[in-house]
């Protein structure tokens, strides 16, 4: 009877940590998709920024060449737009938040392969030193959350998409393999000798 209790207790404990890895990956991957939405965006600003600069600078050349009040008009209308689009990117630093999802993701990456490692070792420490272990991957990880920036509905479903559909965070043995030198593949050896 006590022999079960262990294993059950063994089975609750491990799959506590397996879900505690889950969640760090989804939300790892939910910083790494936040990283490329601000960047994508804070690029588009940037080409908007010079197209306007351009249309801008264009009207009120035009505006000096044939002194039209049309172009003028657009002149004053498109230096407003500018000074807004300015305005807001110069308040919503995009590449220092994305930084700072970087810096999450970075910390968060560690602590995931952490929990990949105790995973692997699971059959061979003790309880003991397991528990511990997973108590010290659960404050990290809680102090890696309050220190980042949250992410957003839109990162957690192109997360999603990536982790279940794509199947971004897995590799399968031949890809793997593919990845590593010829002389530690897998394919190379009889395994289980």
């Amino acid at each position: 009877m006590e022999r079960n209790s262990q294993v059950s207790q063994g089975y609750k404990l491990e799959s506590q940590i397996r879900e505690a890895y889950g969640r760090v990956v989804y939300t790892q991957t939910c910083h790494e998709k936040r990283i490329n939405i601000l960047r994508t965006k804070n690029e588009n600003i940037k080409v908007t920024q010079i197209v306007i600069s351009a249309l801008t600078t264009g009207s009120f050349l035009l505006t000096i060449i044939s002194n039209e009040k049309v172009s003028a008009t657009l002149g004053a209308i498109l230096s407003l737009v500018l000074l807004i689009l300015n305005t807001y990117a110069k308040n919503f630093n995009l590449i220092e938040v994305a930084q700072k999802h970087q810096n999450a993701s970075d910390l968060l990456w560690k602590i995931r392969e952490e929990y990949v490692s105790l995973l692997t070792d699971f059959e061979i420490l003790d309880t003991s030193v397991i528990m511990e272990k997973r108590d010290e991957l659960q404050n990290r990880t809680a102090k890696v959350y309050s220190n980042s920036p949250r992410t957003d509905s839109k990162s957690y479903a192109e997360a999603q998409k990536a982790l279940k559909i794509e199947e971004e965070q897995t590799f399968s043995e031949k890809e793997i393999d593919v990845m590593l030198p010829n002389s530690i593949r897998r394919c190379n050896r009889n395994i289980g000798q």
